[in-house]
């Protein structure tokens, strides 16, 4: 099969259909879901997780894999399954989970693509606003349809910044000294809530920089490919090149990106282990 591309399953489907199919059904639970009461456990001290949560995950991973049962699975709920195939899923059912449980309509579900650990494809939808962010290796980045283009802006002192603190303390500490130092020499910032809908947010050009210094590989991986095909590039703290697996991430334009490296240098928050 050519790179470019995506596998068909068994019942001769894209992986990109199957994925939207899936991700839309999620959302369906999500929302009717979102005004009732739910079932709150926790993960860690601050990280929770609910019955719909759950429930969306096990629907999603059903459809997925009744087409492509030999594919990979790396979802947040449920355990790694390793199938005979160098692709894999990577799932976030609910991400966004303290806003969901709090009556904030502010979460998405994630579903991804990768090809040896190499995202390809993803779609991220927010089922609140009906808002479909799909990305597919070489053929650009679209919100419903329609193409997106990362924020042209060029300094952080014009810079509209994103960001979440995670569940962390003392690196979102960091995070927080971090935006204290570069205020009030910003434009402004927002703490939203969902990492998935920071990125996707950066790579359709509204808001200017995400950054986030504790993901695991289902809340990054549609930002990567999201931001690739719209011109945005995603580094760590760094500045080296980002992965699937790269927990600290900054997600510009790279003449942004150059910009915030350069006036971050040396800062805790860059450094820390």
């Amino acid at each position: 099969m050519p790179d470019n591309l995506m596998p068909i399953s068994k019942n001769g489907r894209p992986a990109m259909d199957v994925m939207l199919d899936a991700a839309r059904a999620a959302g369906a639970i999500l929302r009717d879901r979102f005004n009732s009461e739910k079932e709150v456990s926790f993960k860690g001290k601050k990280d929770i997780v609910t019955d719909v949560d759950l429930a969306a995950e096990k629907t999603i991973l059903r459809m997925l894999t009744g087409e492509f049962p030999e594919f990979s699975i790396l979802a947040e709920e449920s355990k790694p399954v390793n199938g005979d195939s160098p692709y894999k899923w990577v799932v976030d059912p609910l991400d966004g989970t303290r806003n969901y449980a709090q009556g904030i309509p502010h979460f998405c579900t994630i579903i991804a693509l990768a090809k040896d650990d190499h995202v390809i494809a993803s779609a991220t939808y927010d089922p609140v606003r009906e808002e479909m962010f799909t990305a597919e290796e070489g053929k650009g980045a679209f919100l419903n349809g329609t193409k997106l283009t990362a924020s042209e802006t060029t300094e952080v002192s014009r810079c509209l910044l994103c960001c979440d603190l995670g569940y962390v303390d003392e690196k979102a500490a960091l995070a927080i000294d971090m935006i204290r130092a570069l205020w009030p020499d910003l434009t402004s910032m927002r703490l939203l809530g969902s990492a998935g809908l920071g990125v996707a947010y950066a790579a359709a050009g509204r808001v200017d920089l995400f950054f986030h210094h504790s993901l695991m590989p289902w809340d990054i991986a549609g930002g990567l490919i999201l931001a690739q095909e719209a011109g945005a590039i995603v580094v760590d703290r760094q500045g080296k090149e980002a992965n699937l697996f790269t927990p600290g991430v900054i997600l510009a334009n790279p003449t942004l990106i150059a910009d915030f490296l350069k006036r971050t240098d040396g800062m805790p928050w860059r450094t820390a282990v």
